[in-house]
């Protein structure tokens, strides 16, 4: 089985598949197709990232002009950050929300952009030459360059996010998924005035995302109610992403925290041309909230590079995923969980309202069910009578609802996601289109 880059990076298992040889010939073959000489290189907590990071940075640094910076375990946009005031490119050795037994590759260009659709292809068809060529060998680098201050820099990017307001009232419960903000996130929302609780942040190389995060926020949402706090935060394991959880424990996903920054902005003359980037995966109310408050919508495919090739055309500044990925052109190049932790909370603060209250009445939420079934492996293309039942699921919804079937960019799985007027209609229709898949491909 060979890797291939998904909707955000490469991702397999570790270290079975993603080896360090693999990682060792990703590297030669990115540092070769984006003629890049300088590189920072960070990773999350996962027990394999140590090795995996070695290998790429030894890689990197095998010809006297090229050199490669170790930043050690630091958030994705953190290094995304460096490369872009840097003018060098990065890598995160992450596998995001994945399990711990996951580990993956996440490769910015010069400038802390994601790459483009030809320069992911040119880098798949290199590290596949590399991969058959035998004399490639990986070592890992015998010293290794450190980062004198990798985290001021970004940290004060956050700070002047907020224009000089503090969070100064709020109290909030933060979910740190074992993850890559674990030592950071307090810090930063103390500093800022916040009042903080931590939870899940002792990562021991295995418990990444395990029952916590954003992609399982049920601790935190237990923690929110239990300390009646106003807001919870939780990121997953690179911290690119945030899930929120309102003072009432309910879940203030990336759709209504878009549609809260969309109207915020717009309110204030700080949304370019009132537009909105969003994917196909949406919510249907997403849609109806902002076309009532003027603010028109651009909806690419799932994937936050194709977020990011809208933003960065210049189409519009802010952007955003259901999961939680949320991107602020104008203050950075990725998403970052933290800065829009922080950007919800000082929203709240400046609101004078709860959190509760300003996510209930910021849009009404259509039932959407979605069902994630496990697959052999990843296929571009369902079975033709898969094809059919999905035709046959649109029609009997009609105008009262939508389907949308997909192969996961970053896991073996199908994605079925099925909206609808009522949510035993939609949870029906889900089930039944992932068990036809489960049976004909899982």
């Amino acid at each position: 089985m060979t890797l291939s880059f998904g909707t955000d990076g490469v991702r397999g298992p570790a270290p079975e598949i993603l080896s360090p040889l693999f990682v060792t010939c990703l590297a030669i073959a990115a540092r070769e197709v984006l003629s890049a000489d300088k590189w920072i290189i960070g990773r999350d907590t996962r027990e394999s990232g140590s090795v995996l990071s070695g290998a790429m940075l030894g890689a990197l640094q095998t010809e006297g002009r090229h050199t490669a910076t170790d930043i050690g375990i630091v958030p994705t946009p953190v290094i995304a950050h460096l490369a872009k005031v840097e003018r060098c490119a990065g890598a995160v050795v992450s596998a995001s929300h994945n399990p711990w037994t996951d580990n993956g590759v996440k490769i910015f260009a010069p400038g802390g952009r994601k790459l483009h659709d030809q320069e992911q292809t040119n880098i798949e068809i290199r590290l596949q030459e590399l991969l058959e060529d035998k004399s490639v060998t990986s070592s890992p680098v015998p010293s290794v360059r450190s980062h004198p201050d990798p985290i001021t820099s970004w940290r004060e990017s956050i700070y002047q996010a907020l224009e000089s307001r503090t969070l100064e009232g709020m109290r909030m419960v933060v979910d740190c998924a074992n993850g890559a903000a674990s030592d950071l996130a307090g810090p930063l929302f103390t500093e800022l005035g916040a009042q903080v609780e931590i939870i899940n942040a002792k990562p021991n190389g295995r418990n990444i995302n395990e029952n916590c995060g954003s992609t399982n926020p049920t601790q935190l949402k237990e923690a929110v109610l239990m300390s009646q706090a106003d807001l919870g935060l939780a990121f997953d394991g690179d911290a690119d992403r945030l899930v929120a959880i309102g003072s009432d424990g309910a879940t203030i996903d990336g759709d209504r925290q878009i549609c809260l920054f969309a109207k915020d902005l717009a309110e204030r003359g700080q949304l370019r041309d009132r537009r909105v980037v969003i994917t196909e995966m949406s919510n249907q109310g997403l849609r109806e909230a902002l076309h009532l408050a003027d603010i028109s919508t651009i909806e690419v495919p799932v994937g936050d590079r194709n977020i990011l090739t809208e933003l960065d055309a210049g189409r519009a500044t802010l952007g955003g995923e259901q999961s939680g990925h949320i991107i602020f052109w104008d203050r950075a190049t990725t998403g970052d969980g933290m800065l829009s932790g922080a950007l919800l909370a000082d929203l709240i603060v400046r609101a004078g309202r709860s959190s509760a209250e300003l996510a209930r009445d910021a849009m009404h939420q259509f039932p959407q069910v979605l069902v994630n079934v496990p697959v052999q492996e990843q296929t571009s293309e369902l079975p033709a009578k898969i094809q059919e039942e999905i035709q046959v699921t649109e029609r009997r919804l009609s105008d009262n609802g939508r389907v949308l079937v997909r192969q996961s960019g970053t896991e073996a799985v199908v994605r079925v996601m099925v909206e609808a007027s009522e949510e035993r209609l939609a949870q029906t229709e889900a089930q039944r289109l992932a068990d036809l898949i489960q049976a004909a491909i899982g």
